[in-house]
């Protein structure tokens, strides 16, 4: 705002976060059942959009079987104590953003 004191302009300012893009994709692991299975991709920056993990079509919550975690770009997902009942398609989207393993 530029004020005067008989005349007042106001203006503002619009950030758009920018697009990230996927720099580590997500790669296959192979593990015995009864080990964790770990999954780590990165992204190009931290970005407020929120990412989503999936094993099939099934989204994925951080509880005792499936940790969760975000270390500034890094997105890791732990399955805990696999069984046969895990194996297959792990997937990781943020934004229009995807990345499969």
């Amino acid at each position: 705002t530029c004020d005067t004191g008989d005349q007042q302009t106001t203006a503002a300012v619009h950030l758009k976060e920018p697009a990230a893009t996927i720099v580590e994709r997500l790669k296959d692991v192979a593990t015995y059942e009864g080990e964790d299975a770990v999954f780590e991709c990165r992204l190009s920056q931290e970005t407020a959009q929120d990412a989503q993990w999936f094993l099939g079509d099934v989204p994925l919550q951080s509880n005792e079987m499936n940790e969760i975690r975000v270390q500034g770009t890094r997105h890791s997902l732990i399955l805990r104590k696999v069984t046969l009942e895990d194996c297959g398609s792990i997937s990781f989207k943020v934004g229009q953003l995807s990345s499969a393993a």
